[in-house]
């Protein structure tokens, strides 16, 4: 159940650096900084996570190593049965791939945050 939960977590919060950061870039970069102020008036809380991006970066970078750890530091084996070691290794594949995605996530929050 945990092994199904971190990453799902670590997903989530990479995503909470994308609304916190990256959007109100985007939107400006696009010349829409009055849609997101209309966006902040139906959504107050995005000020919120924006007001306290150290916090949200650090609460999503740890989930992502706890992710790491839970993914790529225990030994993971799939069943002798071919059906079941086909979508044990389809799990697996899908599994790395919501993590590198999250990594993607959270590595494009961080630059518009604190780099560009």
């Amino acid at each position: 159940m945990i092994r199904r939960l971190i990453p799902a977590a670590a997903l989530f919060c990479s995503l909470s650096t994308l609304v916190c950061c990256a959007l109100p870039a985007l939107f400006v970069a696009l010349g829409a900084g009055a849609s997101f102020v209309a966006l902040l008036g139906v959504f107050p809380q995005l000020i919120w996570l924006s007001e306290r991006k150290v916090l949200v970066f650090s609460v999503a970078g740890s989930m992502l190593v706890l992710s790491a750890f839970v993914r790529f530091g225990t030994a993971r084996q799939c069943p002798t049965d071919p059906e079941l070691a086909r979508q044990c290794r389809s799990a697996t594949r899908i599994s790395h791939l919501v993590f590198f995605l999250s990594l993607g996530l959270y590595a494009t929050g961080v630059f518009f945050a604190f780099v560009g």
